[in-house]
């Protein structure tokens, strides 16, 4: 491997928040693209690490990606129970993809989570889209949960969240 996973800096924030926004703006993620509400909070990691714990893949300097870690609840979480983790807003830039970057954010969230204290399951929600990042949860052992799939924005009827969980 020929980055390391490690906490954020400050100063990386604005870094993150761009790739991030990148990711999804490129990927198509956005259902309202540039104008879309949602690029507001992929950008404003320092919000997120105010809330939660923000893990970045690096090397020789440069951020290569990162997720955020919300450990159990909190202002973070969307989906997370009791006794859950949850992985959100995991984005990789796109010439670091292919390396095994999003993996290694992933596996060190999964590791986080079986630090703390109570913690049975890592859960996250996706989109119907990313298909790369599904492969990659069920290779990892998440399994599909459509009874917790939900909508972000219920005024709009065709946004529907996709969840995976791993039990621990």
């Amino acid at each position: 491997m020929d980055f390391v996973i490690r906490q954020a800096t400050a100063d990386e924030y604005g870094t993150l928040g761009e790739i991030t926004a990148h990711a999804y703006l490129r990927d198509g993620l956005l259902d309202f693209g540039e104008g879309d509400a949602y690029l507001g909070e992929l950008r404003n990691v320092a919000k997120r690490a105010a809330a939660a714990a923000v893990l970045v893949a690096a090397a020789d300097g440069r951020v290569l990606g990162g997720v955020t870690f919300v450990p159990s609840g909190g202002p973070m979480a969307d989906i997370a129970r009791p006794g859950e983790a949850e992985i959100r807003m995991l984005a990789v830039a796109r010439e670091a993809r292919g390396r095994g970057v999003g993996e290694a954010l992933v596996r060190a969230c999964v590791d986080r989570a079986r630090s703390v204290e109570g913690c049975a399951r890592v859960v996250l929600s996706t989109q119907r889209t990313m298909r790369t990042a599904h492969r990659l949860y069920e290779r990892m052992g998440f399994a599909r949960t459509p009874e917790r799939d939900w909508n972000p924005l219920p005024e709009l009827d065709d946004i529907t969240l996709l969840t995976y969980e791993l039990t621990l």
